[in-house]
């Protein structure tokens, strides 16, 4: 990438370089594991003009989502945030049977489904093959694409304007900001609503979360340079908010200008974002230099506890616990396997370090006596899961935003 992603300055220098990693998400068969792998540069740099923060390299999107391991329902606790998020735009927006809900990224439609039980009509556009056939066999309707100028017309075409398009967890992984703008700006209703939950940029930092970074989120999102994004579309963010799931998000609504009036707490968190360094390149170097400082810690753990004779395994596959595997260097000479909940990654490796990932069952089997827990953005649901493996004695490892034994 040569320019900005929002402003098209040049002047985006790299704060942090993860090396060559494989794609996070691209779990292999173990066949497939001895046939090497693409590995892309994993750079994040920060934008002087317009303070956005972006990967200094951009992988192509087919190479990532034509096929995709991640499905929304495995965890309970995004199901859950997820029905909350239908339930808190169809009642503030007023929807109804006439009104069109698009979610971009759809999934496996959990979210389109909590818009279906508040009576909207409801259209998903995704463009994995097999997530889309998981959302129609769950009774909604799919486009099988990539959202942009040209899909958006289509659907227009086909279904009228949507009074809101959903996105979450999706306006991170877009490389081509301008064709995705002219899209919603395409589709949108005139009195739409444009809803969009991402990571949230203060809370990576607060929470050292450098296994956010992977080659799928090209954007580490503040709101800032998401303002000056809408503002060259005509569009404003008319309110904000911060929630807590995966270790720190922002959920924004905006609309087209002079719509509605922008809630205080937009000009607030601005605010707050320039006096949390968001503006300044120094910020960003600090926290380079903290993830050093977790590889560290972790591996003097882990170091001590081998040492001590102790097994360790690991719980979570995520696509976040492929970025911290790679970049600290743990393969299954220290961690043998991973424990997951999702059929769809049990039976494969991880990308690049080449770690089995089984079923929990393996847990009460092998019984470990320290979990590396990769998934750490959900440590509550999963501990409580394996309540019955912590009584018998098993300790749980988390490794951001320090590094502790639960």
């Amino acid at each position: 990438m040569t320019t900005c992603l929002v402003c098209h300055s040049e002047a985006v220098d790299a704060f942090l370089d993860l090396n060559e990693t494989a794609l996070a998400n691209k779990f292999l068969r173990p066949e497939e594991a001895g046939k090497g792998e693409t590995a892309y540069p994993l750079r994040v740099g920060f934008c002087r003009d317009c303070n956005h923060v972006q990967l200094m390299e951009r992988v192509p999107p087919q190479a990532m989502f034509d096929d995709y391991l991640y499905t929304s329902s495995m965890s309970d606790t995004l199901v859950a945030h997820l029905q909350g998020l239908a339930a808190t735009v169809s009642t503030r927006f007023d929807l109804s049977a006439d009104d069109l809900v698009v979610d971009v990224g759809c999934n496996d439609g959990t979210l389109l489904k909590g818009f279906q039980t508040h009576g909207a009509t409801t259209l998903g556009v995704e463009p994995a093959a097999n997530l889309a056939a998981m959302s129609r066999d769950a009774g909604v309707e799919i486009v099988n694409d990539y959202f942009g100028a040209k899909t958006a017309q289509n659907v227009l075409d086909t279904h009228g304007p949507a009074q809101a398009i959903t996105l979450t967890n999706v306006f991170p992984h877009l490389p081509f900001l301008d064709d995705f703008m002219a899209g919603v700006k395409t589709l949108l209703a005139d009195d739409g609503v444009l809803v969009l939950e991402a990571h949230y940029l203060q809370d990576l930092l607060a929470h050292r979360a450098f296994d956010t970074v992977y080659h799928e989120h090209v954007s580490y999102w503040a709101l800032r340079p998401m303002i000056r994004l809408f503002e060259r579309y005509d569009m404003e963010v008319i309110d904000v908010a911060r929630l807590p799931i995966h270790h720190g998000q922002i959920r924004v609504f905006a609309q087209r200008k002079g719509i509605a009036k922008p809630a205080p707490a937009v000009a607030a968190l601005v605010e707050e974002e320039i006096a949390a360094g968001l503006n300044r390149f120094e910020t960003f170097a600090q926290f380079g230099d903290g993830v050093l400082d977790l590889k560290r810690d972790l591996w003097n753990l882990l170091d001590d506890l081998a040492a001590d004779g102790q097994k360790i395994a690991a719980y979570g596959a995520p696509a976040k616990g492929s970025t911290l595997l790679s970049f600290f260097g743990i393969g299954p000479d220290t961690v043998p396997y991973i424990a997951d909940k999702s059929p769809l990654k049990q039976g494969r490796v991880t990308p690049g370090t080449h770690i089995p990932v089984v079923s929990p069952a393996r847990i009460q089997e092998d019984k470990p006596d320290y979990m590396l827990l990769l998934a750490w953005n959900f440590a509550d649901e999963i501990m409580a899961q394996q309540a019955d493996y912590r009584a018998a004695g098993g300790r749980f490892i988390i490794p951001v935003p320090e590094v502790r034994v639960v």
